[in-house]
């Protein structure tokens, strides 16, 4: 038997787009993957979906209309998951969501419905934590940097709410899991590949003030009282690296 692969360029718009071509054709593959990830199968029927922004824009704004703004909501940002299937589950989400209108999303007992929200909570969890673990370093006068290492595309979310936080500040922040830059300069932000980044160094200002923090750190520590796992559960080890306290 034999498997039909859409595969497509990996943008939310791309994945719109295969929204409309399998709602308009009723046709449903087996699997969609982005170009990057697709390996090879001699038991796959692929077809490459171009990315067609006039049909991204029709189930856009056919979404708000004909399903609601939240089934937008969770669809973007359950796309913005590292789960691997979340491209089919999501697509099954929309296009049965035109046929079933608002209440799709009371119809969690609906695999993809509630795959779309587990996918949107796991991704919005990691970045809502990532916000409070996030350090900037000075990197230049009125430049800092700050690096990231998370599970899911987070960078978008996390950068406006630093945007909102620091509206002043010019800033940089990096996934390096994905080679990603989140950079805003109190105007403007963009989000750019990391291709040919050089990670700049600290400023002496900047050493002085994690070695006050560090300080700060371990003094405030009772070591009595010392419980590693609980300190796990709300800084997991896999975001040490980033973190200036960690780092002694």
């Amino acid at each position: 038997m034999q498997n039909l692969v859409y595969i497509y360029d990996g943008s939310f718009e791309g994945l719109l787009t295969i929204v409309f071509d399998v709602y308009i054709e009723n046709v449903f593959p087996q699997v969609i993957v982005s170009e990057e990830k697709y390996i090879p199968n001699i038991l796959d029927t692929t077809k490459i979906i171009e990315t067609n922004f006039e049909k991204s824009k029709r189930i856009f704004n056919g979404i708000v209309k004909n399903i609601s703004y939240d089934a937008l909501y969770h669809s973007y940002y359950a796309f913005l998951s590292n789960d691997e299937n979340k491209e089919i589950n999501i697509v099954q989400y929309l296009v049965y969501g035109f046929h079933a209108g608002p209440k799709i999303n009371t119809m969690l007992s609906v695999n993809f419905v509630a795959n779309v929200h587990y996918m949107r909570k796991k991704m919005l969890h990691e970045a809502h934590r990532l916000k409070g673990l996030l350090r900037f370093q000075e990197v230049n006068k009125n430049l800092f940097y700050a690096s990231i290492h998370p599970d899911n595309n987070v960078i978008e979310t996390v950068g406006h709410h630093f945007i909102r936080r620091l509206p002043t500040q010019n800033f940089i922040i990096h996934d390096k899991n994905r080679n990603i830059l989140f950079l805003y300069n109190t105007k403007d932000y963009c989000i750019v590949p990391a291709e040919n980044f050089n990670i700049p160094q600290i400023t002496d200002e900047e050493k002085k003030y994690q070695k006050l923090w560090k300080s700060f750190f371990e003094t405030i520590a009772i070591k009595e009282r010392k419980n590693s796992k609980l300190q796990m559960q709300f800084m997991p080890k896999k975001y040490w690296q980033d973190l200036v306290e960690k780092n002694v």
